[in-house]
């Protein structure tokens, strides 16, 4: 699959404003201000440069709280394969897009009850706030 293919249903795409680094700094400050904590942000191409190679701007943020995903992984070891929650911010040909897992595909993917599941869905307010400038 390469970028211009359609994506799977599951995945939630949103061109955002701003450059990667832009819309990273605007995540990290709303995750804080929800008190959320940032486990791990991955700079993909970063990497890739400290290795000589190219790639695109592209970044993984992976955040949660753990009074909402340490239930969803007691009763479904299996969700810990997904969780922390994770944002991608990438760079798509000059223009920022951030993508992200669907709450609903998280849920049925690994049959999550749905009042341990309600927390996860947090996650389009979230990425809504990074994308907008």
């Amino acid at each position: 699959m390469n970028h211009h293919d359609p994506l799977p249903a599951e995945i939630v795409t949103k061109t955002v404003a701003g450059s990667v680094g832009e819309c990273v700094a605007r995540l990290r400050a709303t995750l804080e201000a929800k008190g959320l904590i940032v486990f791990a942000e991955f700079d993909h191409s970063g990497e890739a440069r400290a290795d000589g190679l190219e790639l695109r701007d592209t970044r993984v943020v992976v955040f949660g709280n753990p009074r909402s995903g340490t239930p969803v992984m007691q009763e479904v070891p299996l969700a810990a394969l997904d969780l922390p929650l994770k944002l991608l911010i990438y760079d798509d040909d000059g223009a920022t897009t951030l993508a992200y897992l669907r709450p609903e595909a998280l849920r049925e993917r690994y049959g999550i009850p749905a009042a341990l599941a309600a927390p996860l869905a947090g996650i389009d307010a979230i990425a809504e706030a990074a994308a907008s400038a």
